[in-house]
């Protein structure tokens, strides 16, 4: 029965790659007879994907799709054989990759090769805080993983902050095969998993990943905890059952073919006349699972505290007591920002977050909470990328999370970044040291294209803000957005000159009336603006938040920008192009120096811009 179960998997698969004429077959086929187990062993709720304490399933290996959604499909989630058929065709639920949101049982968008590891010790890092509140929060987080996520860097990242924080709900299922795109894993990644993973306080068991009693009898081990993360290196032949074509890499991303699949399905005693065949009698013991999972949930439900769980994942904004800031008083909106996550914790205690090693910087310590997993201080190390996935888990889990660290290093955590607003994870990105003006550290510290890179990504909200005030106003927007938020904040301090109480839900506004002449400008440079609008009689617009400016109406734009648009910002800055008829940025990179020396030698000087306007009139 359990090969059967298995080949219903792996034919499910084939069919879904050879009907779309794209895809990633071998996968699945390797790992089919693992799949049949670990439904014996899995606590999912089909029934209901977002029951809190469901096991939580990662797939980081994004490209097996035909066998994610097979799963889930034969599980019992929302998902029908026409989703199957329907596999990555425009509009459909089976896209490519899984996408977060987007299909019954997705717990996170995973493409990119190793995010899904740091996401499965997000998981893993969220339950062990949620544990130590509420005991019978006791799920288990599993994660399927292949060579191409090992040599990622971002796994080795999270993997040992896995093994430093005992995260010892976190199971992997390491896929080795031995065999990627290019043929061989062997030709360039010989690392000793076992000794690496043991080196990183995991528990390291092995598996015949084709021997059913073998594979039940290391998932129920892996079951048994013992204060470390488990991972569980599963020997597989990828595409195992393809007649022909079992062990190549060419099974990796490409059809099985007609002929092939065929002979396969006969080689294995299945009707070889028809595609998407599933047996009842297999689709009956798959759909044991929702069973299971129908009276898992009923019988938690009888012991849990569940209002007090819903209370703690309550949003209630208005409970927070904003700090004030008085005017003209100078303050870095790094320092301003530190207060303010402070008073968003007080009100919220699904708040939560960290720095990559550089809290005092960045000012994101939570004063009066513990570290994690006791408190909601998050300690990443120097480990960027796999903060920003866990950043992610964390907002897929119900939290809400921040991470944070300098500008010019967004660089090195993009790939999450920029899953977070595709998948639209309500999280928050708290980026210090945002300019030139950092000064002395130079300029492999001071980012001067980043901006323009982050404005760029789809959905995701940058905002600069200009003094404590504006930031106060900014993040009282940032709450109430449905998607990922950026903050560019200042290392130098910036004299307070904006409104208490202003409405920056459009991203724009006036800060001081003027003729002829708009300058635009963001963060530090509104200072600026404003002492050169005041030798020009110009009007000044600060824009906290170009991405929120962009989607206004015309009409909006037009009354804010009057007469010759002026752009002023302390980096690259090409995105002003679309409304000023002159940038002042940064042509170049940074230079080491005293901040203020720094920023004047680069043109950020009243003076000087004030000669660059009268030059073009």
């Amino acid at each position: 029965m359990k090969k059967k179960m298995a080949d219903t998997i792996r034919f499910l698969a084939a069919d879904m790659v050879q009907k779309a004429n794209s895809g990633h077959p071998g996968a699945a086929l390797g790992l089919a007879d693992i799949m049949v187990e670990l439904s014996e062993v899995i606590n999912l709720t089909p029934h209901n994907p977002h029951f809190i304490n469901r096991d939580r399933l990662v797939f980081s290996g994004g490209h097996a799709t035909p066998l994610i959604y097979s799963m889930l499909y034969l599980w019992g989630y929302d998902i029908t054989m026409d989703d199957l058929k329907n596999f990555r065709q425009l509009g459909s639920i089976t896209p490519g990759h899984p996408e977060f949101g987007h299909t019954p049982g997705i717990e996170v968008t995973t493409g990119p090769l190793g995010q899904g590891v740091a996401n499965a010790v997000g998981f893993a890092m969220a339950k062990k805080f949620l544990h130590k509140k509420f005991p019978e929060i006791d799920h288990k987080i599993w994660c399927l993983c292949g060579d191409g996520d090992l040599e990622e860097g971002i796994s080795y990242e999270a993997c040992s902050i896995a093994g430093s924080e005992g995260l010892e709900d976190l199971i992997l299922i390491y896929d080795s095969n031995n065999i990627s795109i290019e043929g061989e894993v062997g030709k360039v990644f010989k690392d000793d998993i076992k000794k690496r993973f043991a080196s990183q306080n995991f528990r390291v068991l092995e598996m015949n990943g084709h021997d059913y009693e073998d594979i039940a009898k290391t998932l129920k081990k892996a079951l048994q905890t013992d204060g470390r993360p488990t991972i569980i290196i599963a020997k597989t032949i990828i595409a195992r059952g393809a007649v022909g074509l079992e062990g190549s890499e060419k099974t990796h991303g490409a059809p099985l073919g007609e002929d092939v699949i065929k002979k396969s399905k006969k080689a294995a005693g299945f009707p070889d006349d028809k595609t998407f065949f599933v047996p009842d009698d297999v689709l009956v013991r798959f759909r044991c699972v929702k069973e299971k999972g129908e009276l898992l949930e009923a019988e938690w439900r009888k012991k849990a505290n569940t209002k007090e769980i819903e209370e703690f994942f309550n949003r209630d904004f208005n409970k927070i007591k904003w700090p004030e800031f008085e005017k003209n008083v100078s303050l870095a909106t790094r320092k301003s920002n530190g207060e303010i996550l402070n008073a968003i914790a007080k009100a919220v205690p699904s708040f939560l977050g960290g720095s990559a090693d550089l809290a005092p910087s960045n000012n994101t310590h939570l004063k009066d909470e513990d570290d994690f997993p006791h408190g909601r201080n998050l300690h990443f190390g120097i480990r960027e990328h796999a903060m920003g996935a866990i950043n992610n888990a964390f907002s897929a889990y119900g939290f809400l999370p921040y991470a944070a660290t300098f500008l010019v290093f967004s660089d090195y955590l993009r790939g999450a970044l920029r899953i977070s607003a595709l998948s639209s994870h309500k999280n928050y990105w708290i980026f210090t040291h945002d300019s030139i003006a950092l000064g002395e550290d130079g300029p492999t510290h001071q980012p001067v294209e980043h901006l323009t890179a982050l404005r760029a990504i789809p959905n995701l909200y940058v905002f600069r803000p200009a003094d404590a005030n504006e930031n106060v106003n900014c993040w009282k927007v940032a709450l109430n957005i449905d998607a990922p938020v950026a903050f560019a904040l200042s290392r130098q301090g910036l004299k307070n000159i904006t409104p208490k109480n202003i409405d920056l839900s459009r991203g724009a506004y006036v800060l001081r009336e003027g003729d002829g002449i708009t300058i635009l400008a963001s963060g530090s440079e509104v200072n600026l603006a404003v002492e050169i609008a005041e030798k020009i009689n110009a009007r000044v617009v600060s824009v906290p938040c170009f991405d929120l400016f962009d989607k206004q109406t015309q009409e909006f734009k037009k009354g804010l920008l009057k007469g010759k648009v002026i752009a002023i910002e302390a980096a690259r800055g090409l995105e002003w192009y679309k409304y000023a008829d002159m940038v002042i940025g940064m042509e170049s990179f940074g230079s080491s120096g005293k901040g203020s020396e720094v920023y004047k030698y680069f043109g950020f000087d009243a003076e000087k811009i004030i000669n660059k306007i009268k030059d073009n009139k």
